[in-house]
Order: C-alpha cells, then sequence, then structure tokens
C-alpha cells in the first residue's frame, strides 16, 4: 500500500472516532481521589472540633487524695481524661492531651499551667476541658460541679450542659450548679471547663469514683454535655442565647 492512502486511511480513520464520540456524547469526568482520604470515626458529632483534655494535677503535684484508699487525684483525673478522649474521638474530634502518663511539665504551678495552655493555643483548641475530683473537711459533701471563668458566656453556657448532662448521667444525690471559678486554665478565650467530677472526701462517691464503670460514665456525660454545647451554637446559631441556652447556663 502506497503512502498516500495509508495517509487517507488514517485521516478516514480519525474522522470516524470523532462521529463516533459525538453520538456517545462526552464521558463524565472521574472524581478525584484525595491523596489521604480523611476518615471520620463514630457518628461524626463532633467532626473538626479540636478539644484539649487536661487531666489534672501529675508528677509530684498529687492534687487531692482520698480519705479512705489513699489513691491520689492525678490518677483518677488520668482515667476519666483518657476516656473523655476516647469517647470525643469517635465522634470526630481531635483531642489534644496535657498529659497520658504520670507527668508534669514544671514543678512551679503556674509555669505547669502555662505549658498547658501553650498547648491549646499552639493545637488551636476551641475548647479546655480541664479534669478534676474534689475534696472538703465534711464527708458529707458530694457531687459534680463543673466552674467557668466569669464574664465568659461562651464558658458559661458550655458549664450548664456540662452540669445537666452529669446530673442526668450520674444521678447525684446533692445536684450541683454550674458556678464562676477564679481558676489560671479557664483564662483562655475559647470556651473552657474545669469539671469537679466528684467528692474523693464523700466515702460512697470515692468508691465510685475509683472504679472503671463510673469513670466511663462520667467521662461520656462530659462528651454528651460538649455535644449539647456545639450543638447550641451551631454556625446558624446567633449570638444571642436562647432561653434553652440561659435555662442550662444558669444550671
Amino acid at each position: 500500500m502506497t503512502g498516500r492512502w495509508k495517509s487517507r486511511l488514517y485521516t478516514l480513520g480519525l474522522a470516524g472516532v470523532f462521529l463516533l464520540a459525538l453520538a456517545v456524547g462526552p464521558r463524565p469526568a472521574r472524581p478525584a481521589v484525595p491523596a489521604r482520604p480523611v476518615q471520620q470515626s463514630g457518628d461524626g458529632l463532633l467532626a473538626g472540633r479540636v478539644i484539649l483534655v487536661d487531666a489534672g494535677h501529675g508528677g509530684i503535684d498529687g492534687g487531692a487524695r482520698a480519705k479512705d484508699s489513699g489513691v491520689w487525684e492525678k490518677e483518677i483525673n488520668l482515667q476519666v481524661a483518657k476516656a473523655l478522649k476516647s469517647a470525643l474521638e469517635k465522634s470526630g474530634a481531635q483531642v489534644i492531651m496535657t498529659r497520658e502518663e504520670d507527668t508534669q511539665y514544671s514543678e512551679n504551678k503556674r509555669k505547669d499551667l502555662s505549658a498547658r495552655l501553650d498547648l491549646a493555643r499552639q493545637g488551636g483548641a476551641d475548647m479546655v476541658v480541664s479534669i478534676h475530683m474534689n475534696e472538703y473537711r465534711s464527708r458529707r459533701e458530694s457531687g459534680p460541679q463543673v466552674f467557668y471563668r466569669a464574664g465568659q458566656e461562651s464558658s458559661r453556657l458550655l458549664a450548664g450542659c456540662l452540669q445537666s448532662a452529669l446530673i442526668q448521667a450520674l444521678e447525684p444525690a446533692k445536684k450541683r450548679a454550674a458556678m464562676a471559678g477564679d481558676y489560671f486554665i479557664l483564662s483562655l478565650d475559647v470556651p473552657s471547663v474545669l469539671v469537679e467530677c466528684g467528692f474523693l472526701s464523700n466515702a460512697g462517691e470515692e468508691k465510685l469514683l475509683l472504679t472503671a464503670e463510673y469513670q466511663q460514665k462520667t467521662a461520656q456525660a462530659i462528651h454528651d454535655g460538649i455535644a449539647e454545647y456545639f450543638a447550641l451554637t451551631g454556625e446558624e446559631a446567633g449570638p444571642a442565647l436562647s432561653p434553652r441556652q440561659n435555662t442550662l447556663a444558669k444550671q
């Protein structure tokens, strides 16, 4: 076959392919495949949220000490904080832990707390939740209680949500109300709370707080309060508090 015929056949072939493409129509574009697919765990209630969970005390700073068992507060704080981390991550949140072992950043209390707050700043935390256990000279005092910084409305609402969730889940004999508190760990401009999960000075509550089941129940209640807070303050919500929000914030 001569070169001229080869050229004509090649041209006719291209024309046929072009006409066939017009008849069939353009092929739909294939969706782009991300280089690293984003995996969301659980139901995604807290997807995209960055939450700093602070296990209070640590290292040589033991915190309060249980009256009967002698267990230091720092140990129970860490167990509840770890359980909370797990619950939050199952709902899609990114969790920053101030500690996951029996450690501290400095023997100087102010420097230790400052280092914890630096983690929140550096990690772009949307919220700070500090886990603690309470004590009092009277062994009759009991019940969880949440503290927030006075004058910070977002933290007041968060504290109300957590207080309500803890009361509902734990059914304490004494149903306390969220209160303003002067704590350095609450000094950032993001919603911040300090959660006293119960009294180590109360014999009955101490026994509960030492069990993994009650620690898990406490952590789940805190998770649920956080989820409620974000549900109330979604992007479509206005800056003013609704009647429901005011009720929760005053609890």
